[in-house]
């Protein structure tokens, strides 16, 4: 992780294409990520605990999603806190209604938005 990516607690958005918007929406791991985050801004170690997988693999996930303008992220200390990018265009827009879409459509999301609201009750990282 490069601290520059951190400058005053926000990432720097990096200008984006609707491909690269797609590409990282359409990755099942990452399309999960952003469901959790649609909820709000959520820490690292509840989104790995929800899904289930490493913290590495998430990171790579999120680092992408960050790099593609999906997401932002918030450093607190040793906690890495991301929450949902606002639209910056219209395949942006139209991809976050699609996210919506697929929350009510898709039931193995709203188990993982379960297990989140548990752990996040249950604080014990951050």
């Amino acid at each position: 992780m490069r601290l520059s990516e951190y400058n005053g607690g926000m990432t720097r958005v990096a200008p984006h294409n609707a491909q690269g918007l797609i590409q990282a929406f359409a990755e099942p791991t990452r399309l999960r990520l952003l469901a959790l985050l649609s909820r709000g801004e959520t820490c690292v170690c509840d989104l790995t605990g929800a899904l289930g997988v490493p913290q590495p693999t998430a990171s790579r996930h999120l680092a992408r999603l960050r790099r593609t303008g999906w997401v932002t992220v918030r450093k607190d200390g040793l906690w890495s806190w991301y929450s949902l990018a606002p639209a910056h265009g219209s395949v942006h827009e139209k991809l976050l209604g699609c996210l919506a879409a697929c929350a009510h459509e898709m039931p193995s999301l709203a188990v993982d938005e379960a297990r989140c609201q548990k752990l996040r009750e249950g604080r014990r990282c951050c």
